[in-house]
């Protein structure tokens, strides 16, 4: 918990939130449906109350509050966890940066509740802004960001339009009413994430050991590690055993090739054998239960693969391994040399 690291993913999913709306253009057209004004809507980050608040302060007492509209504010309200779109928090990210190879785990889901806020002073302003809006979100929208750029790591986010509502304000007593305010708030939901810190991967990988086996069938040799205390009897090479009522009946089966006191292998098996019930022996009635087994493939080969990395190597140059050692050598000289070279990186 005393690592610093900071994301920033919070604010960029903020940032974007708000950047969704900061292009909306409102146009006010006379009666004869010509334009009569065309106007960017201003939006910032606050809260509704304090937009409010802030769009009635009027020290002079001579400020009409339609003067200053229309506006738009928008706030993160909160943010809950979202089980269904968890990952497996065990998988790790990779990246090469100027501090190395660096890995960090995947992010946890959260559902982040947004509300933007519509400040007009008419019943026309609020619909042509609101139409503007709802036509992307059907009822989501996704974008894109870029939450951790030094990972590479680029997040498809989507922000779901959940509901609308209008409300209206009224300035003046009940004989001299006038309207103030028509506030529209719309809530959202962004489905983001949020990241861990990023840790040192450790060195990289320079030897490493592949086997290469053969398919598994049912002619391969199978040991079983059997339950001394739960059984009784000798199995004899050559007999089938099985498990189940009867051979022909049986769950699972298969032929004894070798067998000493704890030990049993098996061939040509058919079904699967469980450690819960005995192998009956077809002919000796021998019969114990197993704790494990272990399947006996045959290896085709090991690939034993080492890396090494002398030092001054340039971009223009290769490394060969010439009569048992490591040589840098430029490509150009390559057919001057008269010794067998084989390539190892």
């Amino acid at each position: 918990m005393a690592n610093t690291t900071y994301n920033r993913v919070i604010r960029k999913l903020v940032v974007g939130f708000g950047n969704l709306f900061d292009n909306i253009t409102l146009v006010r057209y006379n009666p004869d449906n010509s334009e009569a004004q065309r106007m960017l809507v201003p939006i910032v980050y606050a809260a509704k109350e304090m937009y409010v608040k802030r769009l009635e302060d009027d020290p002079n007492l001579d400020k009409k509050i339609q003067t200053a509209l229309p506006r738009m504010s928008f706030e993160m309200t909160g943010m809950t966890y979202d089980a269904t779109r968890k990952q497996n928090t065990n998988i790790k990210t990779f990246a090469s940066t100027s501090d190395g190879i660096v890995s960090q785990y995947n992010p946890v889901p959260y559902n982040f509740d947004f509300n933007l806020y519509l400040y007009v002073r008419n019943i026309e302003d609020g619909t042509q802004i609101i139409e503007h809006i709802i036509p992307f979100f059907a009822p989501d929208y996704t974008i894109k960001l870029n939450l951790i750029p030094e990972m590479g790591i680029i997040k498809e986010i989507p922000i779901i339009l959940n509901s609308a509502n209008q409300e209206i304000e009224y300035e003046g007593d009940a004989h001299t009413v006038e309207t103030r305010m028509i506030i529209w708030t719309l809530n959202f939901t962004v489905k983001g994430f949020i990241f861990g810190a990023r840790s040192n991967a450790g060195g990289l990988i320079t030897h490493a050991i592949t086997n290469i086996y053969k398919d598994i069938t049912a002619a391969d040799e199978v040991n079983f590690t059997l339950n001394i205390p739960t059984g009784v009897g000798e199995y004899q090479v050559g007999e089938y055993v099985y498990q189940g009522y009867s051979l022909n009946t049986s769950t699972a089966s298969g032929k004894v090739v070798f067998f000493s006191p704890g030990k049993l292998t098996l061939t040509d098996i058919n079904g699967s054998f469980v450690s819960s019930m005995p192998i009956m022996g077809a002919q000796t009635n021998a019969n114990f239960t197993f704790t494990s087994h272990e399947i006996l493939t045959y290896k085709y080969s090991q690939i034993d693969v080492l890396a090494n990395e002398p030092p001054n190597i340039t971009m223009d140059q290769t490394i060969y391994t010439i009569d048992g050692s490591n040589t840098a050598i430029t490509m150009d000289k390559i057919n001057s040399i008269s010794t067998k070279i084989t390539e190892s990186n």
